[in-house]
């Protein structure tokens, strides 16, 4: 007991020699966790929203090349899989009796006719799985598309081809809606410091304008590479297989627009040699390592489109109401004047690899130099989607005006042309149509993904807007699928008055906009949530942008003098009569809380 009361007096002694008493003590523990002399906060914030700011450029560009490389692999292997289904010589050595013709046709029809029924599960699909595991999920359906040619049967073939079919709305709506939502995530790192990015308001309108475009113009720059990657099975593989022009023609006598249907006359022997089965596994094992590889890009490198707590904002306005609002926003006359423009995108980028490459292109030219007809196109249209910055120096109106006059000239110039059978020397001419048509595709498919972003900036409306988008597009392409046995005089009839009805109601809904003509928009109904835990009980328990009444009329409507936005959403909700659930449990909140 002494020698303890002696170590205890001997450490006291010790402490009071060195002079470090409660206070001394303090301020150690101060130097040790308190802030480093040399710390800058407002650097080290810069540099988080710089590092925020890299990774949304990051998601953009992986997004873009994910896309690039699955639209490129869908249509590469279709492309291939339809010349080798056509040669007859095929069809009997490889698969004898197996009518593969039918099964062609019926796989042409999957693709082409279950998008019709997209819009009823499309926004119901984003909603509940989220933007970016939408886009994954397609992706994996693709895939699936290209694993079925292992092993070609009518089993295999054509439930992908349906899959297809299914995943074609959904995989494009997702993608415009989350290139628009990283513009207004880059706009928020970007101007951090603002009032309204910290307290999560609706920013000021035309704000993130510019990210729109700059990130838009980058996605279709990318994208439009996709018909480049497609033509890399035919030009590396398939070309060293087929016959000249002087075969496959000998039997066409017209084309351009004096011909009828896909290219009447054309030998039903493309193929002077039959590729190996091995070979063919190796093609289509690199389109699968291709399509594996896009997947894992979403996978791994694109972010979140919204936040979590956004992302269950989204989905808790109810499954009745998401599968609705598609059918309520075609009441917004900008909408409406904007159908015909998404019908004629439709019509343009089919007719192209369709009508265009086949009756002029592989009729003047010979099948073999299809895959060189299609890359100009494809280096063309993604070149020159670098003209949408101009919008940002110009007006608007210019990009779809200038692709519709450009297309208007060359529909023209194509209605009065029929090129000659297996002449050479016109080379040039169709690869010059086929470079400025690319410059026309390039302005149209741009234009319109930068309108609908600027028009409909509102976060909870975005992927419904997409949807319709790309629901119109796909029945534009099952419209060509239908018109495929036509005369040549009569689609381009059709194509241009689309383009004409496309460009007046366009300048008609500007006109409109221009005299400030009120539009119509459905309210978004408020988040229902179920009150699990402590974050609904806060005062701001909601991430939605707005509120009702800035949802409703697209526009910023100020709350009665001395109330804040959550007590002049409460008021209008007490007014409308709504059920009062997020209000009270607001009010009960405050109760609890009591004084601060």
């Amino acid at each position: 007991m002494e020698k303890g009361a002696n170590c205890c007096q001997d450490a006291a002694n010790m402490e009071g020699g060195n002079g470090l008493g409660p206070e001394g003590t303090e301020a150690q523990l101060d130097d040790f966790v308190g802030a480093h002399p040399d710390y800058n906060e407002e650097e080290e914030e810069q540099k988080y929203f710089r590092r925020k700011r890299l990774g949304v450029v990051k998601n953009v560009l992986a997004a873009s090349l994910a896309a690039m490389l699955t639209y490129g692999v869908y249509l590469g292997l279709l492309q291939m899989q339809l010349i080798l289904h056509y040669d007859e010589t095929y069809r009997e050595v490889k698969y004898s009796n197996m009518e593969l013709e039918d099964i062609d046709r019926k796989v042409l029809m999957g693709i082409n006719v279950t998008p019709i029924a997209a819009l009823l599960y499309t926004p119901v699909l984003i909603r509940f799985f989220g933007t970016k595991w939408t886009m994954f999920l397609a992706m994996g359906i693709y895939a699936l598309f290209v694993s079925s040619n292992y092993w070609e049967r009518y089993y295999t073939l054509v439930p992908s081809a349906v899959a297809i079919g299914v995943a074609i709305v959904p995989l494009w709506a997702s993608m415009g809606n989350y290139i628009t939502r990283m513009a207004q995530k880059y706009y928020e790192y970007a101007n951090y410091k603002e009032e309204h990015v910290q307290e999560q308001r609706r920013a000021p309108r035309g704000a993130c304008n510019a990210y729109i475009v700059v990130f838009h113009t980058v996605f279709y720059a990318c994208f439009h590479l996709s018909f480049v990657c497609a033509q890399m099975p035919m030009l590396f593989f398939l070309n060293n297989y087929l016959y000249q022009l002087n075969h496959t023609l000998f039997g066409v006598k017209h084309c351009g627009t004096l011909s009828k249907g896909m290219l009447p006359g054309f030998n039903k022997t493309v193929l002077q040699s039959l590729p190996r089965s091995v070979n063919l596994i190796i093609v289509e094992s690199v389109l699968m390592a291709a399509a594996f590889l896009s997947m894992l890009v979403v996978l791994v490198l694109c972010g979140s489109a919204y936040r979590p707590t956004e992302e269950i904002d989204l989905r808790s306005i109810g499954w009745g109401n998401i599968f609705q609002l598609p059918f309520k926003h075609m009441r917004d006359y900008r909408l409406r004047h904007l159908f015909p423009f998404f019908i004629y995108s439709g019509f343009e980028v089919l007719f192209v690899c369709t009508g265009f490459s086949l009756n002029y292109g592989v009729c003047a030219m010979g099948l073999e130099k299809l895959a060189y007809l299609l890359m100009a196109y494809g280096f063309s249209a993604s070149a020159f989607s670098s003209l949408a910055l101009c919008i940002l120096r110009l007006r608007r109106q210019s990009l779809l005006l200038a692709g519709a006059l450009i297309h208007a000239a060359l529909l023209v110039t194509l209605f009065c042309w029929a090129p000659e059978p297996r002449s050479l020397v016109q080379a040039p001419l169709l690869y010059t149509l086929a470079v400025l048509w690319g410059v026309g595709s390039a302005l149209n498919k741009t234009g319109i993904s930068i309108l609908l972003g600027v028009l409909y900036e509102d976060k909870e409306r975005q992927d419904f807007i997409f949807s319709i988008y790309h629901w119109c597009q796909a029945l534009a392409i099952f419209v060509v699928y239908l018109w495929l046995g036509l005369p040549m005089k009569a689609k381009l009839s059709i194509m241009v008055l689309a383009l004409a009805v496309a460009t007046g109601a366009y300048m008609w809904m500007e006109h409109k906009l221009a005299r400030h003509v009120a539009y119509r928009v459905p309210r978004i109904p408020r988040p229902r949530h179920k009150v699990r835990g402590y974050r609904y009980l806060e005062e701001d328990d909601s991430d939605e942008t707005g509120s009702e009444g800035e949802a409703a009329g697209d526009s910023d409507e100020p709350g009665p003098p001395g109330q804040g936005p959550a007590e002049a959403a409460c008021q209008r909700e007490r007014d409308g009569g709504d059920s009062p659930g997020r209000c009270a449990r607001r009010g009960a909140a405050k109760g609890t809380r009591g004084p601060s």
